[in-house]
């Protein structure tokens, strides 16, 4: 998804983000939302673009994108669900500043990983909250994201909306913050549903993998100045 840091912060999140793609990930496999940011991977990996949209309806959802290149988008699906894609299919997927963007994040993660043959990687990095603009806003809980996963997403998804009027955009005025919801809403627009920090967001794959079972093994976490990167090897 995009991404804003200072030319400084751009280089060494990619360092890193390159570091660890050169290590773990080959063979084939998709990055889920990558817009304009996919992630650099070694000349022998073969990466397939999914995303929810082709890329003339991504630009007409994301006009603040008509600047930038964006990935050629080779399976349009929903990310959230890779409806199209069969079981262990795919020696990795990655997904940058996505699962934020998911109504539904451990059903989404369920769905990564099950498209994932035994062994193969999961790469994940997450925003931390303090470091953009949802730093005003409260840590989303495991609790709430059980509920989101166990009742489905409808019942918080408008409280999500004015979270994100009022705390990210900073709309004071309630008749126009109201309108702006409803036309988020409306648009279904992707903003970030659930917001982490680094800590909480470690804390929320424990969860997953002890108390629902999830099938995988954290092989690494790393601090990556604005954001969390994650392997997770399936097992």
């Amino acid at each position: 998804m995009t991404i804003t840091a200072s030319d400084e912060t751009l280089s060494r999140l990619y360092t890193f983000r390159r570091f660890f793609a050169y290590r773990y990930i080959q063979g084939n496999g998709i990055e889920v939302g990558a817009l304009n940011h996919p992630l650099e991977v070694s000349s022998s990996t073969c990466v397939k673009y999914v995303d929810r949209m082709s890329v003339p309806d991504l630009r007409k959802h994301y006009p603040e994108l008509a600047s930038f290149n964006l990935v050629p988008v080779d399976i349009i699906d929903n990310g959230e669900v890779l409806g199209t894609l069969e079981d262990e299919t795919q020696d990795f997927v990655i997904a940058n500043h996505f699962i934020e963007h998911c109504q539904n994040p451990i059903q989404t993660l369920e769905n990564l990983l099950r498209v994932i043959r035994k062994d193969g990687i999961l790469y994940l990095a997450v925003p931390e909250k303090r470091h953009c603009f949802d730093r005003d806003r409260p840590v989303t809980s495991v609790a709430h994201l059980l509920k989101d996963y166990e009742q489905g997403p409808e019942w918080s998804r408008q409280q999500h909306y004015e979270e994100w009027v009022k705390l990210v955009e900073k709309e004071k005025d309630e008749n126009k913050a109201q309108w702006m919801v409803k036309q988020l809403m409306k648009r279904d627009f992707s903003i970030h549903f659930h917001v982490w920090r680094n800590q909480d967001f470690i804390d929320f794959l424990i969860t997953l993998k002890h108390k629902l079972n999830f099938p995988f093994y954290l092989e690494k976490i790393f601090d990556n100045t604005n954001e969390i990167i994650t392997i997770i090897k399936k097992i």
